[in-house]
Formats: structure tokens, C-alpha cells, sequence
């Protein structure tokens, strides 16, 4: 039993999808509809730049879904391997769920594509820039990470500071967390991370502080855009990163895609709930990111990650 997946933010890279584009009409019409859909030259930018520009939330969310449903595309169509009969459910990290809702086919693509706009510009409004940060604590459980968070805070308090938030937005792996709040915090946690217990802390290079408390006016947008979407009850269920269950109701649907934005995701526990659910093996499309992840939360199951058309022509051979 198999599990089809979909990557977040920070897998974009210029020149991706141009190979695709290249070698599969299917793939190439993904691309095109995307294009349309938002009235803008994106597939233009994901392949010729500029990085900075790409790299914007706006962006880089409904990029990295083209490039993840472009492949997919490929191999359905012209690799003849559908969704539904070789995956028992899909999961995406963080805008990768809205992938994998599009993949199993509650969401069209179009729609998709307009809902990661709306995301993009409204993670990026609901927090002035440089108020919030990020930071990835390695070699920290999630307990630790906790720890941290709060010491951070409580150390602010005591010495006569403001209120401030910081708080774990993201459990990727067993040694992979990361932090969201307001930058002195998240700046004071990353200081605080090696006495205790982490690894190192990494300050994160991006624009706001995502999945924590700070994004609930993106919610609130998100709310309102997804009660005017057209959300139909996918192929396969959906495994939400906010509570780590396989969802198919399309009204549980939409409540999980607004609570992802300011709640963490649940990447680690996603995946070892598949693995309970009777998933053997999983398929990454459009990047090599979470694979890696899910070797190191469950190291028994089959992980197969397509990027290139050789790639997706393997996978279709194999399935």
C-alpha cells in the first residue's frame, strides 16, 4: 500500500518544471492552465528567474503545486498509472496539502492555484517584515524544542520584556523541528538551543513567521476563500499535517486546510500514522525533501522521490 506525497516551501528552485515542459504535453498543459489561472508568466519564472522573485511566498507556493502536479500529471497520463489505483492516500507538507487535496481530485487545478495565491499574500501580510522569524532546531525531539520555546519566552519576561510568542510551527523529522514566533524570541530560543539539548539552531531565511498563532489573519482570509471554493470529496483521503488523521469529508477538508495555517504541522507523526494506517512505501512528486524525512521517521518503509522524466517513466515501469 502505497502513499503519494507532496513537498512545501523551500523545495523551488529556478529551472524547475522546464524538463518536464520539455518532454510531456501533459505536464506542459499543467503548467499552462497554472499560468492562466493566475493571469501570470509563473512557469516563465520557475525556469528562468529571477531566484528572488520566485522565492516569494506568492510565489513559490503555486509554483512548487505545478511542479508537484505537472509530474503526477505525466505519469497518469502518459505513464497510464492513476492516482487511485496505486495510492490508498496522499499527504502534503504544510502547501502541500493543498497538492495533495488537488491530486486526489477534491480540488481542480485552477482553484488550487488562485487558494496558494491567497495563502501566499496573506502569510506574508498578517505580520510586518522583520517582526516574526523562523529557526530549525536539529537534533532536537519535539519535547526539547518545546523546552526551548519557553525558556525563550520565560527568559524575555524575567528580564522585564514585552509578551512575546515563540512556538513550534513545524515536527518534521526526529531531529528536525522548527520554531515560528516573534524574532527577539525565536532570535533568544536559537541562542538557548545547544545548552539545551539541540544539536545546533539554524535562523530560517524566510519573510514571516509561518504556522504559529501570529498567521491568524491568513486564517481568517483562507477561511473565507475556501467557503467560496468548489471542494469535493477526494479519490483517496487526505492525512491533514494538523492532526496527523486521513480525512475525506470535504467539509473536514476545509477546516484543516484553515487550521494548517497557524497550527504546526505534524509531519513525523503523518508519516508513522500511514506506516499504522498499512502504508508500505511512498511517492514524492516534484521534489527530493520529504523522502529524506521519512527514511528518518520510518526507516522500514519503500520511499521513491521523481523530479526528472526519466524518473517518472522508472515509476510508471515499476508500478
Amino acid at each position: 500500500m502505497r502513499a503519494f506525497i507532496f513537498p512545501g516551501q523551500g523545495s523551488q528552485a529556478v529551472g524547475m518544471g522546464r524538463a518536464l515542459a520539455e518532454a510531456s504535453p501533459a505536464a506542459r498543459a499543467v503548467f499552462e492552465e497554472v499560468d492562466e489561472a493566475l493571469g501570470q508568466h509563473l512557469f516563465r519564472l520557475m525556469t528562468d528567474g529571477p531566484a528572488e522573485e520566485l522565492t516569494l511566498t506568492r510565489n513559490a507556493q503555486p509554483a512548487i503545486m505545478a511542479n508537484a502536479l505537472a509530474t503526477l500529471a505525466m505519469l497518469e497520463r502518459e505513464g497510464g498509472v492513476r492516482l487511485a489505483d496505486k495510492a490508498a492516500y496522499v499527504a502534503g507538507h504544510s502547501l502541500g496539502e493543498y497538492s495533495a487535496v488537488c491530486a486526489a481530485g477534491a480540488f481542480d487545478l485552477a482553484t488550487t492555484a488562485r487558494l496558494l495565491r491567497t495563502r501566499g499574500d496573506a502569510m506574508q501580510a498578517a505580520v510586518a517584515v522583520g517582526e516574526g522569524a523562523m529557526a530549525a532546531l536539529l537534533g532536537a525531539d519535539l519535547a526539547t524544542a518545546q523546552a526551548i520555546a519557553g525558556a525563550a519566552v520565560d527568559s524575555i519576561l524575567a528580564e522585564g520584556g514585552e509578551p512575546l510568542l515563540c512556538t513550534v510551527a513545524n515536527d518534521n523529522d526526529p531531529a528536525q523541528l522548527v520554531i515560528s514566533g516573534h524574532r527577539a524570541a525565536v532570535e533568544r530560543a536559537a541562542s538557548l538551543a545547544r545548552e539545551m539539548g539541540a544539536k545546533r539552531a539554524v535562523m530560517l531565511p524566510v519573510s514571516a513567521p509561518f504556522h504559529c498563532s501570529l498567521m491568524q489573519p491568513a486564517a481568517d482570509a483562507m477561511d473565507a476563500a475556501l467557503g467560496e471554493a468548489a471542494l469535493r470529496a477526494p479519490l483517496v483521503p487526505v492525512f491533514s499535517n494538523v492532526d496527523a488523521v486521513a480525512i475525506a469529508d470535504p467539509g473536514a477538508i476545509r477546516v484543516a486546510l484553515v487550521a494548517q495555517v497557524t497550527g504546526m504541522v505534524r509531519w513525523r507523526e503523518s508519516v508513522l500514522a500511514m506506516r499504522d494506517a498499512g502504508v508500505t512505501g511512498v511517492v514524492e512528486f516534484g521534489a527530493k525533501v520529504l523522502g529524506p524525512m521519512v527514511k528518518r521517521i520510518a526507516p522500514d518503509l519503500e520511499v521513491v522521490s521523481v523530479v526528472s522524466p526519466a524518473e517518472v517513466e522508472a515509476l510508471a515501469a515499476s508500478l
